[in-house]
């Protein structure tokens, strides 16, 4: 393929599936890691800024000396803003239940759906708007049963609200500025300053920083290298080519690879309608592809 053409849309679902299953396995490895929350982040972000400093310092030195301020503004803000979709929702996880953090939390695809023509001037086609709720109707299938009332409860659904908006700011702004960006320049960038907010953010409350196990610095590594640089950096290899909508799309697959890993590793049931919910999710993000514009 030229240097000069667009990935197919078979490459560019490729790359999200891969993405997605990189994703998933976030829940699995944070199973493992007996840390704060927001630790957890903190050392997801560090590790994958880390892994792609050598990359970007040596081969994309000049793209970095090179960067407008403008564009350097907006991978500033994506980075600020994964931060804080980290920090509202795992915080939302201790106020209300998984379902309802999980249910509200995807509605991202939709926010971005919306903000798109805003910001982007990407649009949504009608066929797309069937995937997002295909998929999205998949999504609560699975995570149903589980959902909390209350005052503590709404704190949390809150929280995983604010989660929600801040993820679609990270995916609208590396929209925006990934086509005139390498993805190694941008990565590293992005990764660095949701790791420096975290970090001084885990300063501040007093959280620790060492003294864990072993096998929680392997899920900390895990996380990093796998969740963090498999899984988003192919969304934000993805946000070159393809709206912001289909990217987030593609998000909606992350409690389907998670249902999937937990089977295999930890033999969680397996019910028909997650099965259901599953086929409906993988439908949904194929048919929003097929809606995306060229």
């Amino acid at each position: 393929m030229a240097l000069h053409e667009s990935p197919s849309k078979i490459t560019i679902l490729s790359v999200l599936f891969i993405g997605i299953i990189g994703i998933s396995t976030g829940s699995i490895f944070a199973k493992y890691a007996e840390a704060p929350s927001l630790i957890i982040s903190t050392y997801r972000t560090g590790i994958a800024a880390a892994f792609m400093a050598p990359i970007a310092l040596i081969y994309y030195r000049q793209e970095l000396l090179s960067i407008k301020q403008k564009d350097l503004i907006y991978v500033f803000l994506a980075g600020l803003f994964l931060a804080l979709h980290f920090a509202t929702w795992i915080t939302s996880l201790f106020y209300t239940s998984v379902a309802s953090s999980v249910v509200i939390v995807e509605t991202i695809p939709i926010w971005t759906a919306l903000l798109s023509p805003l910001v982007t001037k990407d649009r949504t086609s009608l066929l797309s708007w069937l995937g997002i709720g295909l998929s999205f109707i998949g999504m609560i299938i699975i995570t149903t049963g589980d959902f909390s009332i209350g005052k503590k409860a709404l704190i949390g659904d809150l929280l995983a609200l604010a989660g929600a908006w801040f993820g679609t700011f990270y995916f609208l702004a590396g929209r925006v500025v990934r086509p005139r960006m390498g993805l190694p320049s941008y990565t590293f960038i992005c990764y660095g300053t949701a790791f420096a907010i975290l970090l001084s953010t885990s300063l501040i409350l007093g959280l620790p920083l060492r003294g864990f196990s072993t096998r929680t610095w392997w899920a900390f590594a895990g996380m990093g290298l796998v969740s963090q640089i498999i899984g988003h950096s192919s969304y934000n290899w993805a946000l070159k080519h393809v709206s912001a909508g289909l990217v987030a799309v593609a998000l909606l697959g992350e409690p389907l690879g998670a249902t999937f890993l937990a089977w295999l590793l930890f033999h969680e049931s397996l019910t028909i309608a997650k099965i259901i919910g599953g086929t409906a999710i993988l439908t949904g993000i194929i048919i929003a592809a097929r809606g995306e514009n060229s």
